[in-house]
């Protein structure tokens, strides 16, 4: 009998995430198959948690809900920012995603929610946080932790 995923778990599969009206986020289809290993933080929580318990061969369907989505960034908050920490010439309004570098050089977005003046309010949330979400999965393999 094939192994069941579980946490360690290295996993194969295709998958396909999508807004839920249809809107493809990213999709494995149609190319090479992602291989993630269950809670190395490779792939959001929220979705590791539907893949628990599958196996190679299963095809699942899983409606995520805009609480679960948002439920793993409990935390990720608004920060205000000086204005003049943007350039001058930088068009500043609500919506607009920035790249922002962390201290560690990593490039994280950011999108602006408001601006006066003097400060810039960003929403640095994950992406995918707050949304109602598809996620399309076929497991190709397991392998134990």
């Amino acid at each position: 009998m094939s192994s069941a995923i579980q946490t360690g778990s290295r996993v194969v599969l295709h998958y396909t995430l999508m807004f839920a009206d249809g809107n493809e986020i990213d999709s494995t289809r149609g190319g090479m198959p992602a291989t993630f290993v269950i809670g190395s933080g490779d792939l959001v929580g929220f979705l590791e948690k539907k893949l628990l318990g599958l196996r190679p061969g299963d095809q699942r369907h899983f409606d995520v809900t805009a609480a679960e989505s948002m439920e793993e960034f409990v935390g990720e908050a608004l920060q205000n920012l000086p204005r003049a920490d943007f350039p001058e010439e930088m068009e500043l309004v609500p919506g607009v995603v920035i790249g922002f570098e962390t201290p560690d050089g990593e490039e994280v977005p950011g999108r602006v929610t408001a601006v006066t003046d003097n400060e810039v309010t960003v929403d640095f949330s994950h992406p995918l946080a707050g949304r109602d979400l598809i996620f399309d999965v076929e497991i190709l393999a397991v392998e134990p932790a």
